[in-house]
């Protein structure tokens, strides 16, 4: 019996010559994530624990971008604990600023994970690193200062379920939308601690930003990873990038999986996950005139300059419905100024919209987007629980960039069809 692309590059993290799904594993780390919200506990543990020194500072990446600018006190004393570990530890990665960016698009934007890797982040959409062919979850804060101790992370081998996705993507509809109606189908613990391993011919042809985008919400079916495996497309994006080695692994034809499911994506249209979860999710034909307050295009999941692009060339010489708030925001400052360069920033702005600096600010209610009692958003995020954006009276609505800059125009949740 073969082995799949994730049991092989765990083998290759601990060193077994075989492994199967269900053991318990203490696997090398390559790279240990944390920010602003996670990392202090963390820092806390690491002394906690009598921590002198990290298992080596070029391994750990700590980015301030959940309250950053720090939005009251409380946020500034976070960014301090991390700033003075960082620089008590000489972290190599270390992100605040105005080199700041969405922890889950600046790390790949800069070679920092890698095709092959094993990256473990005390976040929960860690897991988008996947889309580059690396084994990626996300733990907790205390599993994070283990690893910046040890360079060791105990985990339980997970099984896998193959998705064969095949068929010619119609107009408007992107990974983004693939991911939300596979969680439509399986549930949001539909994959719990499996992983969920994309292939077939259309993920095949699909960019980089749409592979992010469905990496990124695995979990949101309750996978511990989802993973691509890597091809001529990674590897295009990745070589001007890597400043180490890296390398490519993929599933033998006889791996074991514990259910194979196929999606014909050329039937599909546009989606959008309705409250209170990601599971909940409609052709946006069924999705009916849900007046919305706020649009937001950005975050992990969706704030690349593809996912900009798009936006931008729906909302160009239109302008967001007046009881609409348009929120943009670029994931990363390199995605910044790219968008700056093409105009995208005058499409957005003569719109209407607010552009704010990288940060995962609105997706988790934290600051530069919060919903008031009552009020609805469309958004480019992967999470719309119950007080997600804000109040715990308001409604989150999950979509693609192309479908929140429809809706953001029309007032209402809208294909960009009807424009």
């Amino acid at each position: 019996m073969g082995n799949t692309i994730t049991e092989k590059i765990l083998m290759a993290h601990t060193g077994l010559k075989k492994i199967t799904p269900g053991q318990l594993i203490n696997a090398k780390v390559d790279i240990a994530l944390g920010n602003d919200i996670t990392a202090p506990i963390a820092v806390k543990e690491f002394d906690k624990a009598g921590g002198k020194k990290v298992f080596n500072k070029n391994k750990i990446a700590l980015v301030l971008d959940h309250f950053t600018p720090n939005k009251d006190i409380n946020s500034a004393q976070q960014c301090k604990a991390v700033r003075e570990f960082a620089r008590k530890h000489k972290i190599t990665h270390f992100y605040e600023g105005g080199n700041v960016g969405v922890e889950h698009a600046l790390l790949p934007e800069k070679g920092i994970v890698l095709p092959g890797d094993l990256v473990i982040g005390a976040d929960s959409h860690t897991c988008t690193y996947g889309a580059l062919g690396a084994f990626a979850t996300g733990v907790g804060s205390t599993d994070l200062a283990a690893a910046m101790l040890t360079g060791e992370l105990w985990l339980k081998v997970p099984p896998s379920i193959k998705f064969i996705i095949y068929g010619k993507l119609p107009k408007w509809v992107s990974g983004k939308d693939l991911i939300l109606n596979i969680i439509g189908r399986i549930g949001v613990d539909g994959a719990l601690y499996q992983a969920m391993e994309f292939t077939g011919e259309t993920i095949r042809k699909l960019p980089m930003a749409d592979r992010f985008s469905m990496a990124n919400m695995a979990i949101e079916a309750g996978a511990k990873n989802g993973i691509f495996a890597p091809d001529t497309i990674t590897r295009e994006y990745v070589k001007t990038r890597a400043k180490r080695d890296y390398k490519f692994y993929a599933s033998d034809e006889d791996a074991s999986y514990t259910d194979i499911i196929e999606i014909n994506a050329a039937k599909l249209e546009p989606q959008v996950a309705f409250p209170h979860l990601p599971s909940n999710t409609k052709g946006i034909s069924k999705a009916g005139k849900v007046k919305i307050d706020q649009s937001l295009i950005g975050s992990c999941t969706n704030g690349r300059i593809e996912d900009l692009r798009i936006a931008a060339k729906i909302l160009k010489n239109r302008k967001a419905a007046s009881h609409v708030r348009l929120i943009v925001v670029p994931a990363t400052p390199d995605i910044y100024r790219q968008a700056m360069k093409e105009g995208l920033l005058e499409i957005f702005m003569k719109a209407d919209a607010v552009i704010s600096p990288p940060s995962c600010g609105a997706c988790l209610g934290g600051h530069l987007g919060i919903l008031a009692e009552g009020e609805r958003a469309v958004a480019t995020t992967n999470r719309n629980f119950v007080g997600r954006m804000g109040h715990t009276k308001s409604e989150v609505y999950l979509a693609s960039p192309a479908v929140a800059a429809a809706s953001a125009v029309l007032g209402r949740i809208a294909s960009p069809a009807e424009l």
